[in-house]
């Protein structure tokens, strides 16, 4: 499918900013009509429902740019059925505030390439909807353990020391909802768990207009291959809680712990990023950027010729620094 503006015909997308459908040609708003495609995926190709042309289409693409005429295309067999999302966060952050928080972390970065800030390699910055599952679980959490409390006190010329025991016993029923794990396998699990967290509240019911104008995926997993990411977050937060209930102790040790799950839910979701890869000495550097909240992964790269460059002039500077301090003895 593809959204076409009423007044001018040309691409309606979702605008982060703004957040509606606009039209980038002649700024209408909100106006748009929904033009879908019939033809089925054949060979991984697909015909642009605008122009015609034939577009590449990977295994999991559900949103991507048409090559020839540049209009974005939602594939409507990979947005319904077991591929339609649940829930959504919309982009909140456009490409140019994206750019403007790029440059404002880099910005003292001294050795960087003189290129890395630049708007032709910023500008190749694309925005991605990421498909992510989220668990939901109800839990019982159970600590038993054995506690000590000491107390100290002095009598004449004898020192006292008392040591209590208990049993620590804690029994918790604990809720967690929404624990995310990606579902793409071409994003780095590490950076998409740092990636977080997102504002769950700002969870939509989906749309595929908010896909116009970004590259999407569907899930690439399915819940069951990935859930232990998502179990091994619930299981360590949950043993943090039951920690955290214990207090007023010297010490405690733990005899025996378990959580068990009572319940479980899953429903698959789409959260924004932004991707930014730089190309320097023939190798990548990417950079993941919150679509919503604006948080930045990635580290950048050092120009070596700089570095030189600054170590040379350094080392000019201190020779002739040191050149006129011994003229100046000299001359004493």
């Amino acid at each position: 499918m593809i959204f076409k503006c009423k007044n001018c015909g040309g691409n309606a997308v979702y605008s982060p900013e703004k957040r509606r459908m606009i039209c980038p040609y002649c700024d209408s708003e909100n106006s748009y009509d929904r033009k879908t495609n019939s033809n089925d995926i054949v060979s991984n190709m697909e015909n642009c429902p605008d122009c015609g042309g034939t577009i590449p289409v990977e295994q999991f693409d559900s949103a991507m740019h048409c090559p020839y005429c540049g209009n974005s295309i939602i594939f409507d067999e990979r947005v319904q059925g077991e591929y339609l999302p649940k829930f959504i966060i919309p982009f909140e952050l456009g490409k140019d505030n994206c750019k403007a928080l790029i440059r404002e972390k880099f910005k003292k970065l001294t050795f960087a390439p003189a290129d890395f800030l630049s708007e032709v390699c910023l500008n190749t910055m694309q925005g991605d909807y990421v498909p992510f599952w989220f668990y939901d679980y109800k839990t019982n959490a159970v600590f038993e353990g054995q506690g000590t409390k000491v107390r100290s006190w002095t009598s004449g010329s004898y020192r006292y020391t008392e040591t209590s025991y208990y049993n620590v016993v804690r029994d918790m029923n604990i809720p967690f909802e929404k624990l995310p794990a990606d579902a793409s396998i071409k994003m780095p699990d590490n950076v998409m768990d740092l990636m977080e967290p997102y504002t769950y509240s700002k969870l939509r019911d989906f749309e595929p207009e908010y896909l116009s104008g970004f590259n999407a995926e569907i899930y690439n997993m399915p819940a069951e291959d990935i859930e232990g990411r998502a179990r091994k977050k619930m299981e360590d937060d949950a043993s943090a809680i039951l920690r955290s209930s214990i207090s007023g102790y010297s010490s405690v040790i733990k005899n025996n712990q378990s959580i068990r799950v009572l319940d479980r839910n899953v429903n698959y979701g789409l959260m924004p990023v932004w991707k930014y890869v730089y190309q320097y000495k023939e190798q990548e550097y990417p950079f993941y950027v919150n679509g919503e909240t604006g948080k930045i992964i990635g580290t950048a790269p050092l120009s070596k010729s700089k570095v030189v460059g600054y170590t040379f002039t350094l080392w000019a500077l201190l020779t002739a620094i040191l050149a006129s301090v011994n003229g100046i003895l000299g001359l004493i």
